[in-house]
């Protein structure tokens, strides 16, 4: 594996992303409340480039004290990424689906040195990341 630096931890809005291509595969490096998470570029349901998506607050019920709903409200913690092929959506903090925990996104090791934000990718001898969830 290789530490690429992807820009300045200032070159991120918060909330950003940054998509960033290599040659068989690109990721996509996210700033949510200050901190940095990265994926791979494609959506587990069929390929979609997930991390171009919208980002939107993702959507929740409310409930009152008796347990009965009070409809639909966006929530004001939680941020999600719409896959923009089929609508998928993902957590972007943990990259799981809200409705099938075995649909997420392919984690890429991310972290901030030196006021710069490194991903670990495959160096040239090394194959692409495998696209195929396990």
């Amino acid at each position: 594996m290789r530490e690429i630096s992807v820009g300045s931890v200032n070159d991120f809005q918060d909330p950003g992303r940054k998509i960033v291509g290599f040659e068989n595969f690109e990721v996509g490096v996210f700033k949510l409340d200050g901190e940095f998470y990265a994926y791979l570029n494609h959506c587990p349901h069929m390929g979609g480039p997930v991390c171009q998506g919208k980002m939107i607050a993702k959507v929740e019920e409310v409930l009152a004290e008796d347990k009965t709903s009070k409809g639909m409200a966006f929530s004001k913690t939680k941020l999600q990424i719409v896959c923009p092929w089929h609508a998928y959506e993902f957590d972007i903090r943990t990259g799981i689906h809200p409705g099938n925990p075995r649909a997420r996104l392919r984690k890429v090791k991310v972290a901030v040195v030196d006021g710069e934000v490194v991903i670990a990718v495959p160096d040239a001898r090394e194959a692409a990341p495998a696209l195929q969830e396990d």
